[in-house]
This record gives C-alpha cells, sequence and structure tokens, in this order.
C-alpha cells in the first residue's frame, strides 16, 4: 500500500492571541484575544481598518514578532522564527534592481542553498509560468508594475512555501492590472493548493479571491465576522455584482466594516 500523499498546505492556529506594542511610554494594544484556525489549504482574507491589527497577524506567523499572550502555531508548532515553508509577500514588490529578472526570481533559493543549476530551471519554470519568459534577462527596472509583481509571485512561489502571508499585494496597481494579477495567482494557487493568508482593505477583492472572509475589529483587534465565500469558482469580477450571493456577502461586511471604522475614528 502507498503512503497517504502528503498535505501541500498548512494548518495555522491563533490561540488566544494579544499584541501590546510600547509607544513612548505608553501601551497600546493592538489585537486581543484572536483565536483563528485556518485548514490547510485554504485562502482566508483579513479585513478590517488601519491600525486593527491585521499585519500583525502576518508577522506572528512569518516568526517576525512574538505575540504578548496567546501561541501562533503553524501545523501544531508554535512560530518561534522564520520558517523555510513560509513565504512573506508585501505590498511593494521588493525586487532589487541590480539583478535580473531570472536572478530576483531565484534570490529565495539562493539564500536556501539551493544548488545553481536547479534554481535556475526553476526559477525559469516560474517565469514561464507567470508569462515573463522573455524577460528572464531583463533588468528590473524596465519592467511595468504589473510586470514588477508577477516576478514577486514567481520569486515567491519558487520556494515552494506551504503557507503564503500576502499584505495588500496588489494594492500599488491600476484597477485593470489588479483585477489580471489577481486571476493569474488564483489560478496558481488552486494548482498548488499551499494556504494562503491575504490581507486587504478592498471587500471586492477578498470576497473575489477567498474561501473565507475575516473581519478584525477596531482596536484592540478582535475577529468581529468570519464568513465562509460559498461561491464557485473561477469567478469572474465583471460578473461578481450579478450574483446574488456576492451581492449579499459584500453587504453584510460592508454593513459591519463601517460600524469597525466608524467606531476606530478613522472616518
Amino acid at each position: 500500500m502507498s503512503a497517504p500523499q502528503q498535505k501541500r498546505g498548512a494548518r495555522v492556529d491563533l490561540e488566544s492571541v494579544g499584541q501590546v506594542f510600547v509607544h513612548g511610554q505608553s501601551p497600546v494594544t493592538a489585537l486581543w484575544d484572536v483565536s483563528l484556525t485556518i485548514p490547510d489549504g485554504q485562502f482566508v482574507s483579513l479585513v478590517g481598518p488601519s491600525g486593527c491589527g491585521k499585519t500583525t497577524v502576518l508577522g506572528m506567523l512569518a516568526g517576525l514578532l512574538q505575540p504578548s499572550q496567546g501561541r501562533a502555531l503553524i501545523d501544531g508548532q508554535s512560530v518561534a522564527g522564520p520558517r523555510r515553508d513560509v513565504a512573506y509577500m508585501f505590498a511593494r514588490d521588493a525586487l532589487m534592481p541590480w539583478r535580473s529578472v531570472r536572478k530576483n526570481v531565484e534570490f529565495g533559493m539562493q539564500v536556501k542553498g539551493v544548488p545553481t543549476q536547479e534554481r535556475r530551471e526553476t526559477a525559469v519554470k516560474w517565469l514561464e509560468r507567470v508569462g515573463l519568459a522573455q524577460y528572464e534577462n531583463s533588468p528590473i527596472n524596465k519592467l511595468s508594475q504589473g510586470m514588477r509583481q508577477r516576478v514577486a509571485i514567481a520569486r515567491t512561489l519558487a520556494l515552494t512555501p506551504r503557507l503564503i502571508l500576502m499584505d495588500e499585494p496588489f494594492a500599488a496597481l491600476d484597477a485593470q492590472t489588479r483585477a489580471l494579477q489577481q486571476a493569474h495567482f488564483i489560478r496558481l494557487w488552486e494548482e498548488l493548493n499551499c494556504t494562503v493568508i491575504f490581507v486587504t482593505h478592498d471587500l471586492t477583492e477578498a470576497i473575489r479571491l477567498s474561501d473565507r472572509v475575516v473581519l478584525i475589529g477596531s482596536r484592540p483587534g478582535r475577529i468581529v465576522a468570519d464568513m465562509s465565500i460559498e461561491i464557485e469558482r473561477p469567478r469572474h469580477l465583471a460578473e461578481a455584482f450579478k450574483d446574488p450571493k456576492f451581492v449579499e456577502y459584500h453587504s453584510q461586511l460592508s454593513t459591519r466594516l463601517s460600524r469597525e471604522v466608524l467606531a476606530s475614528g478613522l472616518h
């Protein structure tokens, strides 16, 4: 009998997590008593007012920040520091202008000690997957912002992560390019079946991309809504607002989010 296939994505658990920062001499509670379970392979978006702790959650799971209370776990193990099977995509692409497109994709693998030929072949493969094979040797500053973001996606996926943390990765793009990048990323994610935690301020983006949308309330951040998105994939943006389910999800989340923005004093 063959061994059972290993699950591709990572399971994530937050157990009564809290985070307090000190600004000057004053403590500021960013998160308080947040508990959340994300099964392997699920795509979850975190939404909420600015300053509610969304990026703090990503920092905990990336091993960049230790909770003031509670535990952040990946596959049942407390996160004590950065892990090789966790990738973090920031709002900006963070590409290195002195390296070619392919060399940028290779960078993470180089840090992990992947042999030269293997990382080159992997980088070329992923550039083909994101439609940039012909730009392999191009300098980064010759690419459009949308193309740069595809290079960043290739660099991230080339690491074969089991968990991807994404902090508004498409926010800097124009609306049309953003929609194209969303659709392209989702196609790749559906093949890889890794776990994704995606931070965004855009409810339409969250509903379109996610299996589940978690709304974090105004500071101190706590979960005020956890909604499963039961809309069949693929989800086309042009048809989204014709779908009664989409409209209902958007209405419910928008009402709750507006309430939290008002409570935060950011309106």
